[in-house]
């Protein structure tokens, strides 16, 4: 029989990981989009909120330092008009020298102080907001639903989180201060050059959109070049994803050499498309410091001819141009950063967009409470449900089920019959579309998710095991459970012998998804996991398919003793796993259509006898 329905769990909710999220996160991580409304960034001010003491400590201090910077030209002018004024003697005052030159090294101390806590505080404010930003946007994932993620891939939710996030990060620890303290730099750099000299002031005014028209019209070539380089490398990187996660694949049929070449190709691709893109930023570069420095070149020519008209000092003019300068790096230095302001509001439109998601399955306002203690009794009642994406196609179609406390039915009948989808219900990954799924007699729909899977255990074809050690695996079921009760789960699930041969025993770290270990090996850690939350209900997904056949054995023994505790509902394609169930419900296009013992269900000559003829047959053969 084909096994479409083994591991539903898993296909009808988050896709696996492998070659697709690899792809997929490439590709998302490196098509970020700029956004000339930087709207959403205003979406960071929640987080700001938080820290007010930092974030006005910041503000401070930025205002502190570019009010030093200003009155460093201040007291260079003063260094050249007093230090170096023209005296009875014919040379300079000694003592207006020495004086000019301690005013400019007092301000210049008082910046240093002012910039080194302006960095302080506003890069802690910015790691803390992102550091805050990074939970929430993590732990609302946690709350959504499958149905949302079979709308978005998890590629792209994994680069929401890692990338945008990171983005982010960038602007708020870095790009932000530099905007801020520049923007402030020009506008009192332009003010403070109105008060020195509004004739040249004028004149820089003229000149800004001069500068600032070429620098925008040829950042627009960059910016598409800059999306062309990064598609390449997406690509580039996607493939070598795909060929590393079938690595296997790869060398078994011989294809190193041909993996090779398309990368090798791919990566050419990236590069040239790199090299578009500097080519064009370098000659924008160029073109903005020939007219940047062309220009101050020009005001300074203006202001030397007025020194010698006595229309300004030396020092004033001297003055003018470190404010020019100044005001000219503010201006190089906003382009730069803008580019980073833009790709962050695009970024935080991205991440508010996951944090607006509302989860279609959470817990009512008032939820009912389930009754205690638990007594495990299952009821569906007329269901119909279809996954979202499908509404023509539903897997379950009038499906009425009862399940009396402690009893153990089993779910069989062809792939595609729906019974995955049972399971899927009974945990509220998802709410019918008509009908009612009750729980101890509480629909489910009325009850806080999380209590109602407080009483499953849920042991799957394929269940996802995480890094950590065999212990950490196994307290994952109950995070509480003491050394004796984890011991006591692997026992009954027949790992102990495996877990104790490892090198560390139960606390050796088996690796990311437990890839150290055997698939049998793996199940057996799951059901283990499942055992130990002693919950009253528990739902089997073809669970020992993974296992050898005298494993099989001993754990089929160790889930006996076990279901005779719960209530529990068993999903299996071989029938020999099922035939010692209370009851066997055998399922076809979503609906119950026989029901019984092994015994009734082979004599009614039925689909389940069908089914039987088919299996045992072969294993007689």
């Amino acid at each position: 029989m084909s096994d479409v329905n083994a591991g539903e769990i898993s296909a009808e909710g988050r896709p696996s990981a492998g070659a697709e999220l690899v792809q997929n996160l490439a590709e998302a991580a490196n098509r970020r989009p700029r956004r000339k409304d930087i709207r959403p960034l205003a979406h960071l001010l929640p987080f700001v909120r938080r820290h007010i003491g930092d974030a006005l400590a910041a503000g401070f201090f930025l205002l502190f330092s570019t009010s030093a910077t200003l009155g460093l030209t201040a007291a260079f002018k003063g260094v050249i008009d007093k230090g170096f004024a023209p005296e009875a003697g014919g040379g300079g005052s000694g003592d207006a020298v020495n004086t000019a030159f301690l005013g400019l090294g007092a301000v210049a101390l008082v910046l240093a102080v002012a910039t080194a806590l302006r960095f302080f505080f506003v890069t802690r404010l910015g790691e803390r907001v992102v550091a805050d930003l990074r939970r929430a946007l993590y732990g609302h994932t946690l709350t959504l639903d499958p149905a949302f993620f079979l709308k978005t891939r998890t590629g792209e939710v994994l680069s929401r989180m890692t990338t945008d996030i990171t983005i982010v990060e960038t602007l708020v620890g870095t790009s932000a201060s530099v905007a801020l303290r520049n923007t402030l730099s020009l506008i009192g750099g332009l003010g403070y050059m109105a008060v020195v000299s509004p004739k040249l002031a004028g004149f820089i005014v003229l000149m800004v959109p001069v500068i600032l028209a070429p620098m925008f019209l040829l950042g627009r070539n960059v910016r598409k070049l800059s999306v062309a380089a990064q598609d390449r490398f997406a690509d580039a990187v996607g493939y070598a994803g795909e060929s590393l996660d079938a690595l296997d694949t790869v060398q078994a049929f011989g294809r190193e050499a041909a993996a090779d070449t398309r990368f090798g190709g791919a990566v050419e691709a990236a590069y040239k498309a790199s090299v578009r893109r500097i080519s064009a930023r370098s000659g924008m570069t160029a073109v903005v410091i020939v007219l940047a420095f062309g220009g101050i070149t020009l005001l300074l020519w203006i202001g030397a001819h007025m020194v010698l008209s006595n229309e300004m000092t030396p020092g004033t003019l001297a003055q003018f141009a470190l404010l020019a300068i100044m005001a000219a790096g503010s201006v190089g230095a906003l382009g730069e950063v803008w580019g980073d302001v833009q790709k962050a509001a695009g970024a935080m439109e991205r991440i508010s967009d996951l944090l607006n998601s509302e989860p279609g399955i959470a817990a009512p306002e008032k939820p009912r409470t389930l009754p205690v203690p638990a007594r495990g009794a299952i009821a569906f009642e007329g269901v119909t449900f279809a996954y979202p994406g499908r509404p023509d196609l539903p897997a379950l179609k009038g499906f009425d089920l009862v399940v009396k406390p402690g009893e153990t039915v089993a779910l069989v009948g062809p792939s595609g019959a729906g019974k995955s989808t049972v399971l899927r219900l009974l945990l509220r990954f998802y709410d019918p579309q008509a009908g009612v799924v009750r729980l101890d007699d509480v629909d489910l729909r009325a009850a806080d998710p999380a209590e109602v899977r407080d009483r499953m255990a849920l042991v799957a074809q394929d269940s996802p095991l995480f890094s950590g050690s065999a212990l950490d695996n196994i307290r994952f079921g109950r995070e509480d459970a003491t050394d004796e009760e984890a011991r006591a789960a692997a026992d009954a699930a027949q790992a102990t012998p495996f877990i104790n041969a490892l090198p560390q025993g139960f606390d050796t770290p088996v690796g990311e998804r437990a890839k150290t270990l055997s698939g049998g090996q793996r199940q057996r850690l799951a059901i283990a996991r499942a055992l130990v939350r002693n919950a009253p209900i528990l739902l089997l997904d073809e669970a020992t398919s993974a296992l050898d056949a005298e494993n099989e054995r001993l754990v089929q023994k160790a889930l006996h003793d076990a279901m005779s505790e719960r209530t529990t509902l068993v999903i299996a394609h071989r029938l020999a796993t099922v035939l010692k169930a209370d009851r066997i419900v055998v399922m076809e296009d979503g609906r119950v259509v026989e029901q019984g013992t092994h015994a009734e269900l082979s004599a009614q000559g039925g689909l389940y006898a069908k089914l039987a003829r088919l299996q045992f047959g072969v294993e007689a053969a």
